[in-house]
């Protein structure tokens, strides 16, 4: 049986619950002014980094290739994701997002104000904190400090 955590972890992790819960809450209030599902949001997001393939996608999205050909699909037919080939091996195909799909794609960050809000009541050095620790938390290595 695990040990129970102590009032200040348990009190932490509930924190971390709610501020998920608002995330997701936005976020997919946020999709649907842009006609999209959260996870067609989701996907157009990542895919706006970089196109990535459909494999890729779901590893990050923690889910089944299939149910990604299905989103890249509808994303495709409205005209916001387009297939092309890697240049790296010609067998594989990506998604990337069209201009129209890269502009939703800003307009739906841009409208994600819930977590915008309250780390503006941050300092630089109070958010560079926050990252840190999250990125800690997560098992990220720490970005190098600008030289």
């Amino acid at each position: 049986m695990a040990p129970t955590p102590d009032p200040l972890t348990f009190e932490v992790v509930q924190l971390i619950g709610t501020v998920v819960a608002r995330y997701h809450e936005q976020y997919e209030q946020a999709a649907a002014q842009h006609a999209l599902t959260g996870a067609q949001a989701r996907v157009l997001g990542l895919l706006a980094h970089e196109p990535m393939p459909m494999r890729r996608i779901a590893q990050q999205l923690k889910c089944e290739p299939s149910n990604i050909t299905g989103i890249v699909d509808r994303l495709e037919c409205r005209g916001l994701v387009e297939r092309r080939p890697d240049p790296a091996d010609r067998r594989v195909k990506l998604a990337a997002p069209t201009d129209v799909g890269q502009e939703t794609a800003e307009r739906l960050r841009g409208s994600l104000d819930f977590a915008q809000e309250p780390l503006g009541e941050l300092s630089h050095q109070e958010r560079l904190v926050l990252r840190d620790l999250l990125q800690r938390m997560l098992g990220i290595a720490p970005e190098a400090p600008p030289e």
